[in-house]
């Protein structure tokens, strides 16, 4: 029995075209390889290259967590209704979370995450401080009814997911599983070949005390981070940052109202004046959770942070212009001085210490220089509002800001009490005291971590896969198949390779070099073989490094050894790969 792959049996239907709904280079690719098909609308089955990329990735991360002594199981896909009840999140998750009733009526979701199935199972279980702490994870299909899946593998209604949760008996217990998780992480970042920022992250859905992804670099990512050379990163939606805030245009004993008639917009408004927008003052109407008006000022060159507007305002939404109209603001002139009764006032903390504000006058085609506040207003509370952006000042070395974007594939939480309390997770302290066990949550992106590594790995003929992750590490491309003189070298090759452990395809198919050399490089495996007739009749066989771009010609009776040492070195490098961030 051949123990190499023949590419004429090989279920990989390749196309010659881009697919027109492909936006980025992950989703085009796999596709264009016979890696993915779309069933649905975010669903694609996964061909046998792609899964056999997938369970390379699930053994690395099996074999990361199994070292940090977490222990896997497998929990059930069906969720019971009322343990999200109980958690309150049957209603706070929103329409992502798919429902379902059975034919007695009764509430189950599909989980996209498992925090409520897995407190449920151990809080009959774990009883004694003396047997925690407990780390449990899943390698598992998750889903979420997203409103508009894209992008592929990236964002999809069904997924694959490692998602870890850990019971603790006290903090500092949780910060050392905490710790090791994400070592653990960066660990896997490295080894499946990507370039990945551990960065400050918005806690969302999954709640919690704080929260670190790993954020896999490429300029298609849908998320943006800011970092520093000092090892300081975030994403966007967390980053606390300093920015440099400059004075209005007056500093005067009492502000000035100035005529500016059809100018309500920070770019006019910064031309008219002759000055920065950053030294504008951005005045947004919103109406909070609570149905309040509130008007939230922040630098003019900076935006409002959804995130971070969500946590201090709720549910808010910004007015119309029906609702401008009904509380008294005037649109595009909207200020601190002389709000209408009931209208909240808040400030971002950044303009704390400036005192002179460019800001809208609360009248049609006016604004005031020289506005100052604790004198001409009052701000009820300053709150971090914006959205960090690239020159905005480290909040650690004081350094400018770099900015970039990536893919979220992989986040770790300290999830403090707030699901063993809400579903009665109790143990007993070394007192006889029942207390809510301390939870961490850790989950990787393992579907999208496949997609992640060929968005980094890829160039303009197809993918370039890292040997860890490589459907098969050796593709071996005789150009001539079922002949007295290159076949047989071809095979021998192969058997030869394969005997030594390392995972080959054999090009068989009656076609054309190029059309072998072109599946090749957009099928991506690492190194290529080619076989020919001038090589064999030379004693030499050509040898190409996918990733390199480098062809070197190599004795037929050495190749399978050399070419096993390099597999190996190259396997070995991905296992003993150390963080460098």
């Amino acid at each position: 029995m051949e123990k190499y792959q023949r590419m004429s049996r090989l279920y990989a239907p390749t196309l010659k075209e881009d697919p027109s709904e492909a936006e980025l280079a992950s989703h085009r690719l796999l596709l264009r390889a016979g890696m993915i098909r779309k069933c649905a609308s975010g669903v694609y089955s996964y061909l046998p290259l792609a899964w056999r990329s997938l369970r390379k990735i699930e053994r690395i991360v099996r074999e990361e967590m199994d070292a940090t002594g977490a222990q896997e199981m497998l929990l059930p896909i069906l969720t019971p209704g009322e343990l999200w009840h109980e958690s309150g999140r049957w209603d706070a998750y929103g329409p992502e979370l798919m429902r379902i009733k059975d034919r007695h009526e009764r509430e189950f979701c599909l989980g996209p995450t498992h925090e409520e199935t897995v407190t449920d199972l151990v809080r009959n279980e774990l009883r004694s401080y003396k047997q925690l702490p407990v780390t449990l994870y899943q390698i598992q299909t998750k889903f979420r009814d997203e409103m508009r899946p894209r992008f592929g593998l990236m964002r999809g209604r069904e997924f694959i997911m490692k998602d870890g949760y850990s019971f603790n008996a006290d903090q500092a217990s949780l910060q050392e599983t905490y710790d090791a998780m994400k070592a653990a992480y960066a660990r896997i970042c490295e080894r499946c070949g990507l370039k990945a920022l551990p960065v400050v992250a918005d806690v969302g859905q999954i709640g919690g005390d704080s929260s670190v992804e790993f954020m896999a670099l490429a300029d298609a990512g849908e998320a943006g981070l800011v970092w520093c050379d000092c090892g300081f990163a975030a994403d966007v939606e967390a980053a606390r940052v300093t920015l440099r805030v400059p004075e209005g245009p007056e500093d005067d004993s009492s502000p000035k109202r100035v005529a500016t008639p059809n100018i309500g917009t920070i770019e006019d408004v910064s031309a008219f004046f002759g000055i920065d927008p950053s030294a504008t003052r951005k005045a947004m109407a919103l109406v909070d959770g609570d149905g309040r008006p509130v008007v939230a000022v922040i630098p003019g060159d900076h935006d409002l942070n959804e995130v971070k507007a969500e946590h201090a305002f709720g549910a808010y939404h910004l007015m119309g212009d029906d609702e401008l109209l009904a509380y008294g603001l005037v649109k595009g002139f909207i200020g601190p001085i002389g709000l209408p009764d009931g209208v909240r006032l808040v400030a971002d903390v950044s303009l704390e210490a400036s005192q002179s504000w460019l800001v809208g006058a609360n009248d049609d085609g006016w604004h005031v220089v020289g506005a100052k506040p604790g004198r001409d207003f009052e701000i009820g509370e300053w709150l971090d509002l914006v959205t960090a952006r690239e020159g905005d000042l480290c909040p650690v070395c004081g350094k400018p800001l770099h900015a970039a974007r990536g893919i979220e594939v992989s986040q770790v939480f300290q999830l403090g009490t707030k699901y063993s309390e809400a579903l009665g997770a109790t143990f007993a302290d070394e007192n006889g005291v029942e207390r809510p066990f301390l939870m961490g949550c850790y989950g990787i992106g393992v579907s999208r971590t496949l997609a992640a590594v060929v968005e980094q790995h890829n160039d303009e003929h197809g993918i370039s896969w890292p040997v860890s992750v490589a459907p098969y590490e050796v593709e071996v491309i005789p150009l001539d198949v079922g002949d007295d003189l290159v076949w047989p070298v071809a095979k021998k090759i192969a058997e030869g390779l394969a005997q030594a452990g390392v995972e080959v395809v054999v090009d068989d198919r009656k076609e054309r070099p190029g059309v072998k050399f072109n599946d090749a490089d957009l099928m991506g495996f690492p190194y290529q073989v080619v076989v020919g007739k001038r090589g064999v009749k030379g004693g030499v066989c050509e040898v190409k490094d996918r990733a390199a771009g480098t062809r070197t010609e190599v004795p037929i009776d050495s190749v399978v050894e050399g070419m096993s040492a390099t597999v190996s070195a190259a396997r070995a490098e991905a296992v003993d790969e150390t963080p460098s961030f």
